[in-house]
């Protein structure tokens, strides 16, 4: 049996992180360079600067793709391009956007904007970064789903439809790619202090419902992502494929 520090190294491995810049993207990244992995950080714009020193600091290389992932009809090319230079070993799908409208005034472009990102561009960029893993037969696919990916939700009719479809499209692929030895899970994070979630946070009365179901006590940090990030990136996770596994403080379980 291998040890454990075997186990959880990623030592050798390169790992591409989309939306990487901040919040959960940027934490699960930093934390797979503290296993070892060197790091593509994906995103459309901003200074990764910041998050480049941070992986550096763990004796890992960080370098910098820029794609527009609300142009889904480009990625796929865009991941070609990435591949030429990069073997990619683990892929993180992090990056989404989310669009709060009460249901009946959620509007069109807005409905498109949160798929364009959150599912299609993440359908395109996985299916072409699976392609080597396939043939080499090793690889891992981690997306990020959310409590959404189980419930309803209040004024988010776009991105609860997308992140069950995140987790629909983790376990069909998963069912597709296991037999190349490509694992496919998801992790759904619960209630994190995040941009994503300010709107929540600046809301006294939703702030403190959320909170009072928290068996945790607390919202989550982006650091409390990394350790679950890193088991399903490595060898540790190898009999585990076709999962969603929620880091929420126990918010599903109340």
């Amino acid at each position: 049996m291998r040890y454990l520090s075997e186990l959880f190294s990623l030592e050798g491995r390169t790992a591409l992180v989309t939306g990487a810049r901040t919040g959960l993207g940027r934490a699960v990244a930093v934390g797979l360079a503290g296993a070892g992995a060197d790091v593509v950080l994906l995103g459309h714009g901003g200074d990764f600067g910041p998050v480049q020193e941070e992986i550096r600091q763990h004796g890992r290389a960080a370098h910098v793709v820029k794609v527009d992932l609300s142009a889904a009809q480009e990625v796929a090319a865009q991941a070609e391009d990435i591949l030429r230079t990069h073997q990619i070993d683990i892929l993180v799908n992090n990056a989404g956007i989310i669009r709060r409208s009460d249901a009946h005034e959620h509007s069109f472009a807005d409905w498109r904007a949160v798929m364009s990102v959150n599912l299609d561009s993440m359908f395109e960029l996985t299916k072409t970064i699976a392609g080597p893993m396939l043939r080499r037969r090793t690889g891992k696919i981690i997306n990020i789903a959310s409590l959404l990916s189980f419930q309803g939700g209040i004024r988010v009719a776009a991105y609860t439809a997308s992140k069950h479809a995140v987790a629909g499209l983790t376990r069909t692929l998963s069912n597709e790619w296991a037999p190349g030895n490509v694992q496919v899970n998801a992790i759904a994070p619960g209630y994190f202090a995040t941009d994503n979630t300010a709107a929540l946070r600046a809301d006294e009365k939703r702030y403190a419902e959320i909170l009072g179901r928290i068996p945790a006590g607390r919202w989550g940090s982006p650091g409390d992502l990394a350790g679950a990030a890193v088991f399903l990136a490595s060898s540790a996770s190898d009999y585990v494929t076709g999962h969603v596994l929620a880091v929420d403080g126990g918010w599903l379980a109340r």
